[in-house]
């Protein structure tokens, strides 16, 4: 991870310097009084570059994929606990009827 988490912070590192740049390129056509067009070539490299690196931190830091194993206990959508007695459904939710045609002085 050491590695490819330095590719990373040298990509943002990267980004950062492209937009510095470019805050100073308009800065400088400000006084000069031109109008800003597009940036200048560099900095369009530079920014392809941070994007790279970036792009390279981003798929190789996180690590290995793992598949997924659909018959295990732990990959269910719903798991209970082991212990049901501390399960609070008490919420907001119970202020509102449960159907269109119950007025809402009919609660339980």
């Amino acid at each position: 991870m050491g590695f490819n988490f330095a590719v990373g912070v040298l990509g943002v590192v990267v980004l950062a310097h492209a937009a510095h740049l470019t805050i100073q390129y308009r800065s400088l056509l400000k006084i000069t009084g031109d109008e800003f067009s597009a940036p200048p070539f560099t900095v369009i490299l530079e920014l392809l570059a941070g994007l790279g690196f970036c792009l390279w931190a981003a798929l190789t830091v996180p690590g290995k994929f793992l598949s997924i194993r659909p018959q295990d206990d732990e990959n269910r959508v719903v798991s209970l606990p082991e212990n049901l007695d501390f399960m609070i459904f008490n919420h907001r939710g119970k202020a509102f009827p449960l159907d269109a045609t119950r007025s809402s002085g009919n609660l339980r």
